[in-house]
């Protein structure tokens, strides 16, 4: 006699993975009329970096951000950034990521589930992670009502190789594990 596996608990701990790239353009200096695609300021997890380039983008382009708010959505099997905040909405232009994350994180806890740990890579050539790192980490973990140790940020370069390594992009990377909230 065979027996049938049981189930998937629904309960069970979730994983998600969330991935977003921006093209990066020059920032137009204020008074100055952009020559050509102009790029937003750069933030990175809710922290402004100042840099001379910066994505280009409907939202406030803040890849992390994007990237965290898929992984939250993807865990649950909800619909993805782009099918909740389309940039074909005019109500998204210039919105601000953190608000995208707060909306996926309530679904998250809706759904019975809190954050056990999320690991987020940025990938960019000429920006320094480093030197904001402590300062992301806080703001997403601010974000998502969690205590900064429950976040990890890290920054690699692409060594040259194609339009990240080129400075020509800036993409992240962010994996969360969710735990089940006990009833």
């Amino acid at each position: 006699m065979t027996t049938r596996p049981a189930p998937p608990d629904p309960r069970a701990p979730r994983i998600g993975h969330g991935w977003d790239l921006h093209r990066l353009a020059p920032i137009p200096e204020p008074g100055h009329p952009p020559t050509g695609e102009a790029g937003r300021p750069l933030v990175l997890g809710g922290v402004p970096l100042g840099s001379p380039v910066g994505p280009v983008a409907h939202s406030d382009g803040d890849v992390l951000l994007h990237a965290v708010t898929d992984a939250l959505l993807g865990a649950i099997a909800a619909p993805d950034i782009g099918q909740l905040f389309p940039d074909t909405d005019p109500g998204n232009r210039g919105r601000a990521s953190a608000e995208f994350v707060r909306a996926a994180a309530e679904r998250v806890r809706a759904a019975g589930y809190a954050v056990g740990n999320m690991d987020c890579t940025i990938i960019a050539q000429h920006v320094r992670v480093g030197p904001h790192r402590q300062a992301i980490r806080e703001s997403v973990a601010a974000l998502l009502g969690v205590e900064a140790a429950r976040v990890n940020v890290k920054g690699k370069t692409h060594e040259g190789v194609d339009a990240l390594g080129e400075a020509r992009a800036i993409a992240a990377h962010c994996v969360v594990l969710l735990l089940p909230v006990p009833v």
